[in-house]
């Protein structure tokens, strides 16, 4: 935007100055003959002609450099269509879904201490290394230090829909600042992700990914919900999602958050759907002994493992009567490029790997690694070996704090 007004201003010196040269012109004519008068308004009308064009040709270039797109708070706002340098403020997957999108990390300068704790213990620090070297320093993950922002000397900085006052700051800043939203579908992971993908693509239009992603997205959901369509209600699994865990925090997902969107896209229940706020929700054992679920689903917001609940090593709180654990079906959700429970570029693969452990043998068909392989390759041309697939489900734990608008 900087840019766009130097350039204006520039162009309107052009204009006021040869408007000046054109009236001095005019003026010393009048002394003069006729023939000399005839001969100074031709000149200094061709001047004005060749003045229009330049400005008309710079303004062009000008208006060029930049196009509008509407963020997901509705906001019209002009972007560079040469962008190198992306800083991501609150939107913790994004700077996974970039580096994929470009099957690179280079353009990314800064983004959240938890976007990279989560880099840091998974595939996607292997695959692209630099983005170890992005700044974490400008936010903590809900607000924003304009002036360690600066430094970063970002083209664009992504945030999230539901922090205008970032967008504020940065609008004051003059920097482009775009707005992501999480909750705008529903906690709908699969509709999200094609909304940003979408978004992303229009900003970055030769590498438009929008189609193909949307379209294996929701090739994946169909196939999934043919199979369980006719299961009874005793069929269905009754699910738990474990999604922030410590010696003094149980929180799940109820009917609002993206644990509910994951129990229906496979055919489950979701046990804690009578729980109506917005994101996490706190619970307690005696809930969960009232739920009783049989299969359990550890999110990576926290470092606990099956094993930590088998033996109930955190805290006071004892599983042991709970059918999840005496069933053995307690598992940690996969971390791929992010961690699996929000959309990210792993979405599709997720819902294989859902569907397959909490139904084995319904999915038995389905090999999960060959699938991710498969996705990668022909969805965004990154090409993983089968151990790297391997470890999309096998993960390290990566706990961090959550922030979702």
């Amino acid at each position: 935007m900087m840019k766009k007004s130097l350039s204006f201003i520039c162009a309107m010196i052009f204009v006021l100055t040869a408007a000046g040269c054109g009236n001095t012109a005019s003026t010393s004519s009048q002394t003069e003959s006729s023939s000399s008068s005839v001969s100074e308004s031709s000149s200094s009308s061709e001047s004005s002609e060749a003045s229009s064009e330049e400005v008309s040709s710079a303004s062009e270039e000008t208006q060029g450099e930049y196009h509008t797109v509407v963020d997901h708070a509705g906001n019209e706002v002009e972007v560079p269509y040469d962008i190198e340098r992306i800083a991501v403020a609150d939107i913790y997957p994004l700077p996974s879904v970039l580096s994929v999108f470009f099957d690179s990390a280079e353009k990314i300068v800064g983004m959240a201490p938890a976007s990279m704790t989560a880099a840091q213990n998974s595939l996607l620090s292997e695959l692209y290394p630099e983005i170890l070297n992005a700044d974490t320093s400008f936010t903590d993950g809900t607000t924003i230090n304009v002036e360690e922002l600066i430094k970063l000397d970002p083209d664009v900085v992504f945030y999230g829909a539901s922090n205008p006052e970032i967008g504020e700051q940065l609008k004051n800043a003059g920097i482009p600042g775009i707005a992501i939203s999480v909750n705008k579908w529903d906690y709908n992971a699969i509709e999200t992700l094609d909304n940003w993908i979408s978004l992303i693509s229009e900003m970055f239009p030769d590498n438009d990914k929008t189609e193909l992603v949307s379209d294996y997205s929701n090739e994946v959901y169909d196939e999934i919900q043919q199979r369980v369509a006719d299961m009874t209600d005793e069929e269905r699994a009754r699910v738990f999602f474990l999604f922030q865990y410590s010696d003094t925090t149980i929180a799940t997902s109820g009917q609002n958050f993206f644990g509910q969107w994951w129990a229906d896209a496979i055919g489950a229940v979701n046990v804690a759907q009578e729980l109506t706020t917005d994101n996490a929700n706190q619970v307690s054992m005696e809930q969960i002994y009232g739920w009783n679920p049989d299969t359990i689903l550890i999110t990576n917001f926290n470092q606990a493992t099956p094993d930590d609940l088998f033996n109930n090593t955190i805290g006071s709180y004892d599983w042991s009567e709970i059918d999840a654990i005496k069933l053995g079906q307690v598992y940690k959700m996969p971390l791929g490029m992010y961690r699996s429970y929000t959309p990210g570029v792993d979405t599709p693969i997720t819902l294989y790997w859902l569907a397959k452990t909490v139904y084995p043998e319904l999915f038995e068909d389905i090999d999960v690694t060959e699938k991710t392989i498969d996705y990668y390759d022909s969805v965004f041309g990154v090409q993983l070996t089968e151990e790297q697939a391997e470890s999309i489900f096998t993960p390290v734990t990566a706990a961090g704090e959550v922030y979702f608008d």
